[in-house]
């Protein structure tokens, strides 16, 4: 009997062992093929799990506001409505007065940046830099310095730069320094030879390669390596030789962007939100991103053009022919309402409503050569009515806006008058 016992024990030993082995092999498998995943790194912060994805959907854009009126207020000037709540959290902290930049918060906030600055040199997007480091997320951010990965979507790396500026200004640190000519060394790296800045650098396959002015990216980090070679930003480490490839850096840029303003019938147009890295021709990114005439990145991008003094002659042909193409597809007699619907994820749905007194409203994508503007989904069809597309698609994208409203009616004017008297966009 006892030796039955025994050779029971010694069985059901056996099935625990072989079971406990079948579950450590299926939980390293199960996580060794999410970290497989593009775009997907998962760090346990603060005891939530969160998940960085590139293409995830709580990451697009431009969640637009309705104001009282039924207007959609969310661009209504120029300055770009924050399209991640961490937009918002940078805009606030880089709005501080400079002796805020010298007290303990602003300190562990930049303790915060250098721990996520990663190998590459770069920083990843949509992380809360504000919220406290659990010694487990920051052990793992040592463990992984590859992820999250580096990219210069939704405001990451040149935000951060101009955070550490701030910092240095404030508190002359070596590490910030340091941490500064890393993030710098960083985007000088990931230029094209053509001019343009991928989206995700080291590179990966599919859109995240693309010349990317898709959210201003492109264009924000010219403006980092401008405000460094006009000395707007003025910092005591910065060698001559760094100086020297920013200035390159920032040039070649310039020439990416005269170069990809798309030419329709013979006449200068506006910009795709992304180009192919090889041939310069407009691309597409998601399903429902389309090559096509952006009726919003081309405002950064004139904005941008609007800000170089002096202007080169190119520069001035190129802005007003933008000025005069958002002039000519602006769309009158409607707006966009926010109609509450429980059947929303949202608790909203968005309705196109005509109103013949309505301020001009433009679409995020025209059509090359035609200038019909259009939507689109995750089945990567084409439409042509807000409502026919999905819920989810049509409340949680900005597909009409007010993007240009303040560049045409308050910024262009001045700058005509100062660099191009005798010449008006309205009579291109």
């Amino acid at each position: 009997m006892a030796a039955e016992q025994s050779e029971k024990s010694e069985i059901a030993y056996f099935i625990a062992m072989k079971m406990k082995i079948y579950t450590i092999i299926l939980v390293v498998g199960f996580y060794l093929f999410v970290r497989s995943l593009p775009g997907c790194a998962c760090i346990t912060h603060s005891s939530k799990h969160r998940c960085w994805q590139r293409s995830s959907v709580q990451h697009d854009r431009k969640q637009h506001a309705t104001g009282s009126d039924g207007h959609d207020t969310s661009n209504a000037g120029r300055e770009k409505a924050p399209f991640t709540m961490q937009a918002q959290v940078w805009q606030d902290l880089l709005s501080h007065e400079p002796n805020w930049f010298y007290g303990r918060e602003a300190k562990r906030i930049a303790e915060t940046v250098l721990i996520y600055q990663r190998a590459s040199g770069g920083w990843p997007k949509n992380i809360d830099f504000t919220e406290p480091l659990s010694k487990d997320v920051k052990r793992q951010l040592l463990e992984y310095p590859d992820e999250p990965a580096s990219t210069i979507d939704n405001g990451a790396t040149f935000t951060q730069l101009y955070f550490l500026v701030r910092m240095y200004q404030a508190q002359p640190n070596q590490r910030y320094a340091l941490s500064f000519l890393k993030g710098l060394d960083y985007l000088l790296a990931a230029q094209y030879d053509n001019g343009g800045w991928p989206q995700f650098y080291p590179l990966r396959p599919g859109y995240y390669s693309h010349i990317t002015f898709n959210d201003d990216a492109m264009i924000g980090v010219m403006r980092l390596l401008r405000d460094l070679c006009t000395e707007k930003i003025k910092l005591d480490f910065i060698d001559h030789q760094r100086r020297r490839k920013a200035t390159q850096a920032l040039s070649k840029g310039i020439d990416c962007i005269l170069k990809t303003q798309i030419k329709a019938d013979g006449k200068l147009t506006a910009w795709c939100a992304q180009y192919d890295e090889k041939t310069l021709h407009p691309a597409g990114a998601r399903t429902y991103e389309h090559p096509s005439l952006s009726g919003d990145e081309t405002v950064g991008i004139v904005q941008f053009l609007m800000e170089i003094e002096p202007p080169t002659e190119e520069i001035i042909n190129a802005v007003q022919h933008a000025v005069a193409w958002l002039q000519q597809v602006k769309i009158e007699g409607i707006r966009v309402v926010e109609r509450p619907d429980a059947s929303s994820p949202t608790g909203y749905d968005k309705i196109v409503v005509k109103d013949a007194d309505a301020p001009p409203m433009w679409a995020r994508f025209y059509r090359i050569g035609s200038n019909e503007p259009f939507f689109s989904d995750r089945d990567g069809r084409i439409y042509h009515n807000l409502a026919e597309i999905s819920l989810e698609r049509r409340n949680e994208y900005g597909w009409l806006g007010y993007w240009p409203q303040a560049l045409l009616n308050e910024l262009y004017e001045p700058w005509q008058k100062k660099w191009a008297p005798e010449r008006d966009a309205w009579q291109q």
